[in-house]
């Protein structure tokens, strides 16, 4: 595998030049896991990864559970996307589940060779401050949603972020690049299934989604009313 094309297409190296990539290729920051397969927990809440990590392929979910063992998904992250925990930068991933959703390549930097990287290129600095800062507001909103409305607007709210960032449109429709049953749906929210599927049901028949078998589509009207 070409290291180099790799690191070109996780999202905080991606405006930087071939000559560039070359050079932090060379400083020997960025070391490969071999291919992760699916359903494997990478991480669990008594054993945190330190370091950084990066999604080369695949997907993976963040989730946790309460004291009923119910599950709740505070995230889903696809290539490009970046979790871990350094002591002096944190993507809040500690003390959370992480597994994958299908097969998934990795690769990590560790702590000494993040605060290179950091004074050798300060402007991925500001990169790293973005991607945290999107991860918080992704989380915000999605509190928000739960503390200020009802199920169906929650449920809305996801399905619109999900078609915002895994979405394929056809036919009017936004496709959700995801296996998402109904149980998923309410592991994100915090939900029951049942609930889930009564508002899947209702939002189906008004022609709002399609479903199939872990698929989801949502109208596109529907996305762009919900995402600014």
């Amino acid at each position: 595998m070409d290291k180099l094309w790799y690191l070109s297409q996780i999202s905080i190296f991606e405006e930087m030049s071939h000559d560039e990539m070359r050079e932090i290729d060379q400083l020997d920051t960025i070391h490969h896991f071999n291919r992760i397969t699916k359903n494997t927990l990478v991480q669990t809440p008594e054993s945190t990864r330190e370091g950084l990590y990066f999604v080369k392929e695949g997907k993976l979910r963040l989730y946790k559970l309460n004291d009923s063992g119910k599950q709740f998904t505070l995230g889903i992250l696809t290539r490009g996307n970046i979790f871990g925990e350094l002591n002096s930068f944190s993507f809040g991933t500690r003390r959370v589940y992480i597994e994958t959703m299908e097969s998934t390549l990795l690769c990590t930097m560790s702590e000494p060779q993040f605060e290179r990287l950091m004074i050798n290129r300060p402007q991925l600095a500001l990169k790293f401050l973005k991607a945290l800062s999107d991860r918080l507001k992704e989380r915000e909103d999605q509190l928000e949603q739960l503390a200020l409305h009802g199920l169906r607007k929650c449920v809305l709210h996801l399905l619109s972020t999900l078609s915002a960032k895994f979405g394929v449109i056809q036919d009017g429709y936004a496709l959700i690049d995801l296996p998402l049953s109904h149980q998923e749906i309410a592991n994100m929210l915090g939900a029951s299934r049942e609930a889930v599927s009564g508002v899947m049901s209702e939002l189906a028949k008004e022609g709002v989604v399609k479903t199939s078998r872990l698929s989801v589509q949502l109208a596109v009207p529907i996305l762009e009313e919900n995402i600014p």
